[in-house]
């Protein structure tokens, strides 16, 4: 596990094994959330990345009974 230092700005350094491990480049954007006590930071994707990620995904749908077409 790795540890980071807040700089008096309240700034921290992502430490490089975890850029690279999650392929994160200089002005990217991250979202952060306070959790159970604990900071984490999620990289934002862009769209374009969620392309296809349903493919193939069943989307037939019974409907209700009582309801008309």
């Amino acid at each position: 596990m790795d540890a980071m230092t807040i700089s008096p700005k309240f700034q921290v350094a992502i430490p490089k094994k975890i850029r690279k491990a999650l392929g994160l480049k200089p002005g990217q954007k991250v979202r952060v959330f306070a959790h159970e006590g604990r900071i984490e930071i999620v990289p934002v994707r862009p769209i374009e990345e969620a392309r296809g990620f349903l493919k193939g995904i069943d989307t037939i749908m019974e409907r209700e009974t009582d309801r008309e077409l």
